[in-house]
């Protein structure tokens, strides 16, 4: 008869073999003292010291994984295990593998991800590098809340435990350091169950230096964030830049302005016009981003983006810049009836010039509007089907 395995402890391992043993040790001793019948599976990225001997000596399921990375290790030994609830953990004797109750009476209580909070627990004197503790990880998860308003307040704690089946529903793509923010923040944004319970962080066992590298491991994990958030990355900034460049262009239109003894005028309406284009195209980039990872289940839908789709359609945008085209033409129309009273000669730039500018403005973004009007309309027909099958096989 096959057997029933409710807890898989996973640890990800790359010439761990000074620690590895002592992690497997608690770890099985936790299962043996709590009565839990489970497993422990090592997911190695290439070993060259014996890691992978030791630890199928002492009872361990080793998975090799060919793909370099701390999140690919870690998902290689999720996808082998077998447990219906899993909880994974640094092989370097960081964390007190003997002490997971906290972590398994979560899980049975019925929470999706449970995550392990060492600033709320205890740090002990050389665990945590000081750019790390007081920088890098106060600073990226803070990031984390603010984009996505997650209420976990430790982002890459490595000890954390979570349900199988809400593994298999996030989809985790990353195979680096970045996979650990990837988990918390697909979490946050399929509404799951998430608390987190205080640990102890010891600094480790072992001689040589960690696999961790502070500065580039951090920029993959803002990096990682900035793309999962099109509002912050691309929306946000997009509004600000054309909101300030529309009340320039606005005023510098009425005529120049002196500011601190300098003169802006034409040349200076050029610039703010430029900034209004590269505005309204990161607005426009913000939502074509979030369309298409929700095509692709990178994102979960939005109920409010649908209603923005409802409402925003294809011929609403097509009407849109057919308007602007016709207001740019129309200018650039007036300017040569200007031209052509003066004899087709020479003019004075400050009387044409910014009705130029503001036609040559009208006609680019009646053209973009219609360009992104259709490909945000061959978006919107993928996520309608992607709603529709969903709601069908629910």
């Amino acid at each position: 008869m096959p057997v029933h395995v409710e807890l898989s402890i996973v640890m990800p391992c790359l010439n761990e073999k000074e620690t590895l043993g002592i992690c497997i040790r608690k770890a099985m001793h936790t299962l043996e003292k709590e009565g839990i019948q489970g497993e422990i599976v090592i997911g190695d990225n290439g070993s060259t010291d014996g890691s992978q001997d030791l630890a199928l000596s002492l009872g361990a399921l080793v998975i090799n994984v060919q793909e370099k990375g701390y999140g690919a290790a870690l998902q290689g030994a999720i996808n082998a295990s077998q447990g219906k609830y899993v909880i994974m953990g640094d092989s370097d004797d960081s964390y007190d593998f003997a002490n997971l109750m906290p972590f398994v009476v979560k899980l049975r209580a019925g929470y999706d991800l449970v995550m392990g909070n060492r600033f709320l627990g205890c740090i002990e004197p050389g665990a945590m590098p000081w750019k790390n503790r007081y920088i890098g990880n106060p600073i990226l998860s803070g990031i984390g809340r603010l984009f996505f308003r997650s209420k976990c307040s430790d982002f890459h704690c490595g000890l954390r435990g979570f349900s199988k089946n809400a593994y298999l529903s996030m989809a985790l793509q990353t195979k680096g350091m970045e996979f650990a923010s990837e988990m918390v923040i697909k979490a946050t944004l399929f509404k799951m169950k998430m608390i987190e319970v205080p640990i102890t962080l010891r600094p480790d066992g072992r001689s040589r230096r960690p696999h961790l590298r502070p500065w580039s491991d951090g920029w993959r994990h803002l990096r990682f964030m900035l793309l999962y958030s099109p509002r912050w990355l691309f929306l946000i900034p997009g509004v600000i830049i054309f909101g300030v460049s529309l009340l320039a262009t606005i005023r510098l239109f009425v005529g120049p302005l002196v500011l601190f003894n300098a003169a802006f005028d034409v040349n200076s309406m050029i610039f703010t016009s430029i900034a209004m284009l590269i505005g309204i195209q990161s607005i426009a980039f913000a939502f074509l981003t979030k369309a298409y990872a929700i095509c692709h289940g990178l994102l979960p839908v939005d109920k409010k983006f649908n209603a923005i789709f409802q409402y925003i359609n294809l011929e609403k945008g097509l009407l849109f810049g057919f308007i602007m085209l016709v207001l740019g033409c129309g200018g650039a129309l007036y300017s040569v009836m200007v031209w052509k009273a003066a004899g087709f000669g020479a003019l004075n730039s400050r009387e044409t010039t910014r009705t130029v500018i503001l036609s040559a403005f009208s006609v680019t973004i009646g053209v973009q509007a219609i360009f992104y009007s259709f490909f945000m309309s061959i978006l919107g027909l993928k996520i309608k089907n992607n709603v529709e099958m969903k709601n069908e096989n629910s």
